[in-house]
């Protein structure tokens, strides 16, 4: 069986040293924030909005599409008729009390493992983009090999500490197969976590059993290494689809994100509060049936957020009610003692221009205010996540960076040590060459590769070089300086040994002529 051919520009092992040693690619560790939260809600409106939820939840309910739920949930003691499932607001408590509100991912290198929940957070790059614009800042279909070098770079930035898994959809595979390519892209390309496909029920199946043959079956019992996503059909529907997903992920101990898809004024009422009630049962009923599956098994409330423009009809990002949505969904999760996910660096432009730059970083600041846990999207989201960009994804992750520096809070280790270079310099010095900065100026600012501060007379000598253009110069830099972590020979072998096996039983040419 033939492994994804990597196709990077090609220079002198020279050129990519230089590159490597002028960049450090050591990821940083999981982000501890140190300043204090934003938190508009009274604790007499977290109750309001806590017995809201808890109302819908036990007078109009949940439709569970999915009979092993339904038989689940009966056993439970949860009242069902139908597909609907009501839920008395005691049994929610009682079920996501056993939620753990802090684990540790694990990763295939250990000195990339991540605490994870309160405090401790992370950042994760986009997935899902049907599009992309390439190096050549062209958008188009992606193919394996793209989605190969969207993995490298989330393995070289810093900022970003996992995988993910289809940052983009690698269209030269067939829809039913992709799973186990994309898998193995985000296993063999990084040494970061991941996430794993919940498309299907039997594409969750496989994405555990791959794990399993990187991490050992017994391994998972009791370390996170994979994180699903399971989507909710709003308003109040769960499907057959991400509760048998679900499952897959819950019953091996593998956390998943139980998100509401809110696109608001359109699946929820169109207002900010009520808009968060209805999510806060979604999400409540989704993280009950996970310890339901399992008790005990790390499950993190999620929901993905926009509001709906009342115009058009089209989703948008980067909007104020998004930012408060956020704030007041980060004190819902803590009044639950559970970990929880949103979405980052959000935008609607279509290409890389101050739009885009506006909504993400709205967005961004908005998660570190909010205490978001499980940042995902992270990089490269722009067109309402039809494409990712190449360029934006990198300075997505330098300004992730900013953002962790931010949220990291005032350092004080050096207080007394710089207090004593003003009595050196005195009136009318300067600092530039005292000890203390020279020994601190890397760390006392941060100092972004990709924005230019320079004189408008040196940008024009330099050629007038804007962002999107000096991102993709970056970016081809990187893929050239990448160095492959490699898996044990033994686990790759049975890696695609498994590929093989599934692609053989896996019906491919049908689904694949359909998708070209």
């Amino acid at each position: 069986m033939n492994e994804t051919l990597d196709k990077p520009v090609r220079r002198g092992r020279g050129a990519r040293k230089a590159i490597r040693q002028a960049h450090d690619f050591t990821m940083l560790p999981a982000l501890k924030r140190g300043l204090p939260l934003t938190e508009p809600m009274s604790g007499e409106e977290i109750a309001r909005i806590d017995s809201a939820s808890m109302d819908i939840l036990e007078n109009i309910g949940v439709v569970f599409r999915d009979d092993i739920a339904l038989e689940d949930w009966r056993r439970t003691g949860a009242k069902v008729v139908g597909e609907t499932v009501t839920l008395d607001r005691g049994l929610v408590r009682e079920l996501i009390k056993t939620i753990p509100e802090t684990f540790t991912y694990h990763a295939r290198n250990p000195a990339n493992n991540l605490p994870f929940g309160r405090e401790h957070a992370i950042f994760v790059p986009m997935t899902g983009a049907p599009f992309m614009r390439d190096l050549d800042d062209v958008r188009r279909n992606p193919m394996l090999d793209d989605l190969v070098n969207f993995h490298k770079l989330a393995h070289m930035l810093p900022a970003m500490h996992s995988s993910a898994h289809h940052i983009v959809e690698p269209y030269d595979h067939p829809i039913s197969q992709r799973h186990l390519r994309i898998t193995y892209s985000s296993m063999k390309h990084s040494d970061k976590t991941f996430m794993g496909m919940t498309t299907s029920p039997k594409n969750a199946e496989d994405v555990m059993e791959m794990c399993a043959i990187l991490f050992g079956a017994e391994f998972m019992e009791t370390h996170p290494v994979c994180t699903g996503n399971c989507n909710g059909n709003s308003p109040l529907v769960w499907d057959e689809t991400m509760l048998g997903a679900m499952r897959a992920f819950c019953r091996r101990n593998q956390p998943v994100l139980c998100s509401p898809f809110v696109l608001g004024g359109a699946n929820t009422p169109a207002s900010v509060a009520p808009t968060v009630a209805q999510l806060n049962a979604e999400a409540l009923s989704a993280l009950a049936y996970t310890q339901v599956i399992r008790k005990g098994c790390p499950a993190i409330y999620g929901h993905y957020l926009s509001t709906v423009s009342m115009k058009s009809g089209a989703p948008m990002a980067g909007t104020p009610e998004i930012s408060l949505m956020n704030l007041m969904i980060g004190q819902m999760a803590r009044f639950y003692g559970v970990p929880w996910r949103s979405s980052n660096t959000l935008g609607g432009a279509k290409t890389f221009d101050a739009q885009a730059g506006y909504e993400s970083a709205t967005t961004n600041m908005a998660l570190q205010m909010a205490g978001t846990n499980y940042m995902w999207h992270s990089a490269g989201w722009n067109e309402a996540g039809m494409h990712c960009s190449m360029a934006k994804f990198v300075v997505d992750a330098e300004q992730c960076a900013m953002a962790y520096r931010m949220a990291e809070g005032i350092r004080w280790d050096d207080f007394d040590e710089a207090l004593a270079a003003v009595a050196d310099v005195g009136p009318g010095g300067h600092y530039l060459g005292h000890a203390h900065t020279l020994e601190n100026f890397q760390r006392a600012f941060f100092m972004p590769e990709l924005f230019d501060n320079n004189s408008i007379e040196q940008w024009q000598a330099e050629g007038a070089v804007e962002v999107n253009e000096r991102a993709l110069t970056y970016t081809r830099n990187l893929l050239n300086a990448y160095v492959e972590p490699k898996l044990d020979a033994g686990v790759n072998e049975a890696l695609l040994d498994y590929i093989a096996r599934r692609e053989r039983e896996i019906p491919a040419a049908d689904a694949l002529n359909q998708d070209l």
